[in-house]
């Protein structure tokens, strides 16, 4: 402030000495005074139009940051109010300069992590859309006209991670199951004859929807896939019985046995 004052009185200075060598030329070249004074009066004048333009760009100047202040003030308290933050403090003391730097350095750092936000809900929509496909599950409820919050982005990752999880799980079932159903129908020499048994064994695994329905359904096939060749084995059983009777009955040799035992 001091130097600003001592510049304010040299520019003072220099105009009263400016002013004084022009009254002395006058007077030299004999210039009356009535014109001494109407020449002041011109000097005077376009000094003031000086000043006044230079006041009026500095207003200017003010009135543009003003502006600029009220306008970055609100995007911070809207986009505070989108991401569920604090509305931002404005610093004391602080000049229009400082505020307005503040305040546009603020709003583009929350303006930015508004679209990481929307950026990630995006992703993360997207990746629960394949993993329901994939489930025949229902999508995760969350508005997505509305910024997500935090606490919303962690609660959906953490949905995410346990449905990738249950895919895994269930994968693991589905091809575990599906091995033993196709050995089953292997030793029942078994052709698939259902639609569901045809997606089964023939259909690609990864397109294979892994309902909770579909896996009971797989699981029941197998249990009576093993049953029928539960009943086979007993009716072998039996009718290997039968017919080492018949073989004692008849008195077949033993050659002839061992050349059916192969069988």
């Amino acid at each position: 402030r001091a130097r600003s004052e001592a510049l304010a009185s040299e520019s003072v200075l220099c105009l009263t000495r400016a002013l004084a060598t022009l009254r002395g030329i006058w007077e030299e070249i004999g210039i009356p005074e009535e014109q001494r004074l109407e020449r002041t009066n011109v000097v005077r004048k376009h000094v003031q139009e000086l000043l006044d333009l230079m006041v009026k760009e500095e207003e200017g100047l003010k009135e543009r940051l003003l502006n600029s202040i009220a306008m970055h003030r609100k995007d911070v308290d809207t986009l505070c109010r989108e991401l569920q933050l604090e509305p931002l403090q404005a610093e004391e003391e602080s000049t229009l300069l400082q505020q307005e730097k503040c305040l546009r350095t603020h709003a583009e750092a929350l303006l930015k992590e508004k679209e990481d936000r929307k950026q990630e809900l995006n992703t993360l929509q997207e990746q629960d859309r394949d993993l329901c496909s994939t489930l025949c599950m229902t999508p995760f409820c969350i508005d997505s006209s509305q910024v997500p919050s935090l606490e919303e982005l962690e609660c959906y990752r953490n949905h995410l991670a346990s449905l990738t999880a249950e895919k895994e799980r269930r994968r693991e079932a589905f091809v575990n199951t599906k091995r033993q159903i196709i050995l089953c129908m292997e030793e029942l020499d078994h052709t698939p004859d259902t639609s569901f048994e045809q997606d089964v064994v023939c259909k690609d695994e990864a397109a294979f929807c892994l309902s909770t329905d579909n896996i009971a359904a797989l699981r029941d096939l197998l249990q009576q896939l093993e049953g029928q060749r539960s009943l086979n084995e007993a009716l072998c059983v039996e009718l290997r019985s039968r017919i080492v009777v018949l073989w004692e009955r008849l008195q077949v040799p033993a050659e002839e046995r061992e050349a059916f035992a192969v069988h």
